[in-house]
């Protein structure tokens, strides 16, 4: 009998998302397949502490919210040598963004998802933008800013209302909507508490349209799209409204002419190969009441929680989380990094 192969399920870590990332983990490792798979869980504190090994949900802390946190006081240690894959789902800065993929490269294990650079280009939103606009996408009028050139308020060619916004951040946070010029000081001042990068964008009027991307036997496949329309009278599409309250709607696939859905899955997978992605991915796009088509991001690790749009848009183009789950395992141990 051939032995199962094993895999650590890597969740938590030092960005602002920890919480969403035990979310994830604690949906994937249930997801795993028991009889094909040995599944550990794995946790990463807030501060950057690794590994403990946690069993299920009883095993984490919670925040002031309810949500689920690497506890403080677990015994560390490292991730088995005998490990043969790595799922990380570590959402934002020091997970997302190329750090864990260079260490799991250098301590020589395999891993699901993108590679260094790609994480590093997708999680860079200002990068991102220029490899979008070499392959043809459209993106939001905007600039980038660095802490230490902010005086040359270069935003004032730009027209309110202004996003300002972490380039190198997730879940909306540190995200301003800013609709008078005397209030965006303080947005630079809250983005910069996320980032030493910060990008101003002139706000996109339009339908918020997501697709999901997974890789099969070599071969880059888009979901039906969906499309997120935010309630209660929030400004957009914030870290509250994602997690927090029923300040969303989810409708996928999205009720929008088929062959503007077809383009739109055209251009996630573009966007997709231009950064040199593998595995899957979200990408976001606006769609301008002109019909034209913007794209807004990727994530390399986008949210895999019970209410997160990447397994609901796959659900509804035919496969279930746990096949989604299983079919990321096989590929990355299919088509490995490292050992």
């Amino acid at each position: 009998m051939t032995a199962r192969k094993k895999v650590a399920v890597i969740c938590g870590g030092e960005s602002p998302e920890h919480e969403i990332s035990c979310l994830s983990g604690l949906g994937i490792f249930a997801a795993i397949d028991k009889d094909k798979y040995e599944a550990i869980l794995l946790g990463i504190s807030d501060e950057g502490r690794r590994f403990i090994e946690l069993k299920s949900r009883a095993d984490f802390g919670s925040d002031e919210n309810g949500l689920p946190v690497i506890p403080k006081n677990g015994v560390f240690s490292e991730i088995p040598p005998d490990v043969d894959l790595l799922f990380p789902i570590l959402h934002g800065t020091n997970g997302e963004d190329g750090v864990f993929q260079r260490f799991a490269a250098e301590q020589g294990f395999n891993y699901v998802g993108s590679g260094i650079s790609a994480s590093q280009m997708a999680m860079d939103k200002s990068m991102a933008k220029e490899a979008f606009s070499e392959n043809g996408l459209i993106t939001a009028r905007g600039v980038t800013i660095s802490r230490h050139d902010r005086t040359k308020r270069e935003w004032q060619n730009l027209h309110y209302p202004l996003f300002v916004k972490p380039s190198r951040g997730g879940s909306s946070r540190g995200t301003i909507k800013v609709k008078r010029e005397e209030d965006i000081e303080s947005a630079l001042d809250e983005a910069f508490r996320y980032d030493e990068k910060v990008l101003v964008e002139e706000a996109v009027v339009g339908r918020e349209i997501e697709c999901g991307i997974l890789v099969q036997g070599g071969e880059v496949k888009s979901s039906v799209v969906g499309e997120i329309r935010v309630l209660g009278g929030r400004e957009f599409y914030d870290y509250e409204a994602k997690y927090l309250d029923n300040a969303t709607q989810y409708l996928v696939p999205a009720p929008i002419d088929e062959t503007v859905s077809e383009m739109i899955r055209e251009q996630a997978i573009r966007a997709f190969k231009a950064l040199g992605c593998e595995g899957f991915a979200r990408v976001d796009f606006f769609l301008k009441e002109s019909g034209e088509v913007v794209i807004n991001e990727i994530n390399t690790l986008p949210g895999f929680t019970p209410k997160s749009v990447f397994p609901m848009l796959w659900k509804a183009s035919g496969k279930s989380y746990e096949e989604v789950v299983s079919l990321l395992i096989e590929e990355a141990l299919a088509f490995p990094k490292s050992k």
